[in-house]
């Protein structure tokens, strides 16, 4: 498992059944096969690692396509009008074995104007042997034109709970144990990715060797925060204590702490006292992802009368996060609402 993404390739999905939360996309898919109506250009859009390509795969073999009459091409590096003239001849020649020949074109959106142009004609134009799937994660940026043609289909992110759920039954079948809260962790850490989400599993399973991977053992190899610092930083926002907020941010960067996840994972924590305390049903729900004794400072926060550990932090940390992305010194944003939070009235 010393190759980078090997986990991520051991468990892709093979078929429909085995993907995970692209139901919408899978019960549409099957429709258009058992009725025998493939379309000529599909496209398949949505973030990183939300399992577009290989659901371009398992397509493409449904339908009956072999692997030499499967072509990839990754726009990124084939973006000219050269390349896409050469696709342009390429897809008159018939299959060698197969009904369809399947043109997987990733990251399409990488494509000059001038290559866009030469593929809309022969999006316009397809033989009826061929079957375009185009991906992307900016459709934004394509052309209605080329949008106009194609069957779209919107990859959503995967649920931390379904990621969580992934990740602890792949760290089983290599023989390794992730607490719950561990698995929750990495499925937080993995933003939405199913990719990503294996690749950090493969990291803690290669750092821990067979040993059971806790919460703080894992958030050390990923870059995560100790549950220590969490914990603090609420403490410091909730009584209004600078002092303690500002040593326990500089705590976080002097461990090289990546200061995004500690932001994401002080927001679910803010976000969850802010359910508790307007929610009086499935509290036991809101809380299964955090350990009991979370659960319970969770539960004693959220027990006093008046907390600044409201709607209205969660939105200062929601323009925080977005304020890290472009400050040159990462945790100066979150040092600066800390202070000004504390300063508050």
């Amino acid at each position: 498992m010393s190759e980078t993404g090997a986990l991520y390739r051991k468990y892709r999905p093979q078929n429909f059944s085995e993907v995970k939360d692209q139901e919408h996309i899978v019960t549409v898919l099957k429709g258009i096969i058992n009725k025998d109506n493939i379309p000529h250009a599909l496209l398949f859009s949505g973030t990183r690692g939300t399992g577009k390509t290989t659901l371009a795969r398992i397509f493409a073999k449904e339908i009956g396509t072999s692997s030499i009459d499967l072509y990839e091409i990754d726009a990124a590096s084939n973006r000219g009008i050269d390349d896409v003239r050469e696709l342009k001849e390429a897809v008159h020649t018939v299959p060698y074995e197969s009904k369809f020949k399947v043109y997987i074109i990733d990251e399409v959106h990488m494509l000059t104007k001038e290559a866009f142009n030469a593929l809309l004609k022969t999006l316009e134009e397809p033989p009826a042997h061929v079957v375009f799937i185009l991906a992307t994660t900016e459709e934004e940026k394509l052309l209605d034109t080329i949008l106009s043609r194609c069957m779209v289909f919107r990859f959503r992110s995967p649920s931390r709970a379904v990621l969580s759920e992934i990740v602890t039954e792949v760290a089983g079948k290599e023989g390794f144990k992730l607490s719950p809260e561990s698995a929750d962790l990495i499925a937080i850490a993995a933003d939405g990715s199913f990719r990503d989400a294996l690749g950090v599993t493969q990291k803690v399973i290669m750092a821990l060797g067979e040993k059971l991977g806790e919460a703080d053992e894992v958030a050390m190899i990923i870059g995560a925060p100790k549950r220590a610092i969490i914990l603090a930083l609420l403490k410091a926002f909730h009584t209004k204590n600078v002092e303690l907020g500002l040593s326990v941010i500089n705590q976080a960067v002097n461990e090289h702490v990546d200061i995004k996840l500690l932001l994401r994972l002080l927001l679910e924590h803010v976000r969850t006292i802010m359910l508790l305390r307007n929610l009086s049903n499935n509290q036991d729900v809101i809380l299964e992802a955090y350990n009991p004794d979370m659960q319970s400072e969770l539960k004693a926060i959220t027990k006093e009368s008046s907390t600044p550990l409201n709607s209205h932090l969660l939105l200062k940390l929601i323009a925080t996060v977005e304020q890290t992305n472009r400050s040159p010194l990462p945790a100066l944003p979150l040092e600066i609402v800390m202070v000004e939070h504390c300063e508050s009235k």
